[in-house]
């Protein structure tokens, strides 16, 4: 078991602490938008690595990329960010949810996802070199659509040979019930999956709900105005609930647009290393606790077969 990564599989001793939800490269316009996903590798490098360099100085040893298939994802830049910078990237295979699902993918059947997926989290992809060490995708907020549930059927078939973990952009927990019964009728445990965005969801309950059969709670707007204080209330309930060991905590930050002149403005990596983990300090959480939720719980989430 490790973590595959842009420089390779590592193992838990080689990692200390992980963002489980960033972006090196995205673009939310639509694959049918002019100049959708194009961009210079080199550009990228120069206006990313000085993120990743702050982040490694805030002591960050990986991070998840979770940029897939309908939102921009190119493999061949994020190999040329993690090269230039000998700074491990988690790549995943999957697709993201209506209207960004591209053509091809309302024209596949199951069948022709899975054994796609599986090639890339087995093999390579693109021809990279790199292998997707997890599945990302998404479903929509009132539930999901016929090719949404096409791609989760196909995505946990493709998951069980080297049990990667499923993360999914829900909104709502209702949808994230949906999600587990399907993996369920696949043969794919709540353990090995990752309800991201999980601090939107209105209904604490719902949170807590998902982590008692198992799934992993991922808080990720760290930084982001009103979601800090929702996420620090949060954390500190679960906690109460026993149930550190399913939090997983990131920013969902980045990242190099190319829909913005120069690719935008990039948000740093070190919100939580800064400012939240001294709060959670403050209130009295302690380092063992800490080092669960920030090394162990990443580590334990997107750990496979290799």
């Amino acid at each position: 078991m490790g973590i595959v990564t842009t420089l390779g599989s590592r193992s838990h001793q080689e990692l200390g602490l992980i963002l489980p939800h960033e972006h090196i490269f995205v673009d939310l316009r639509t694959w049918d938008q002019p100049g959708f996903a194009d961009a210079n590798p080199q550009d990228v490098i120069e206006l990313m690595s000085p993120e990743l360099a702050r982040a490694r100085d805030a002591g960050v040893t990986a991070i998840v990329e979770c940029t897939p298939v309908g939102v921009g994802r190119r493999v061949d830049i994020l190999k040329a960010v993690s090269h230039a910078n000998d700074f491990p990237l988690v790549v995943p295979t999957g697709v993201y949810r209506e209207p960004w699902i591209p053509p091809w993918v309302h024209e596949a059947d199951v069948d022709e996802l899975y054994e796609w997926m599986r090639k890339e989290l087995e093999d390579e992809i693109e021809k990279s070199g790199i292998k997707a060490g997890w599945v990302k995708l998404s479903a929509g907020d009132d539930g999901m659509t016929d090719a949404e549930s096409k791609v989760l059927r196909a995505a946990a078939r493709a998951a069980l040979p080297s049990d990667a973990v499923i993360g999914s952009h829900t909104i709502r927990g209702r949808v994230v019930r949906d999600q587990l019964e399907v993996l369920e009728e696949c043969g794919v445990a709540p353990e090995r999956f990752i309800w991201i965005h999980a601090q939107v969801e209105p209904d604490f309950d719902q949170n807590l709900e998902a982590a008692w059969l198992g799934a992993w709670i991922e808080y990720d707007s760290l930084g982001d105005g009103i979601y800090s204080d929702v996420i620090f209330e949060r954390v500190l309930r679960m906690l109460e609930a026993g149930l550190g060991d399913q939090i997983l905590l990131s920013h969902d930050r980045g990242w190099y647009d190319p829909a913005q002149p120069g690719g935008g403005t990039p948000r740093p990596f070190t919100y939580l290393t800064e400012t939240f983990l001294p709060r959670l300090r403050a209130a009295s959480v302690n380092e063992q606790t800490i080092h669960q939720i920030t090394v162990q719980n990443p580590l334990r989430a997107f750990s496979r077969l290799v």
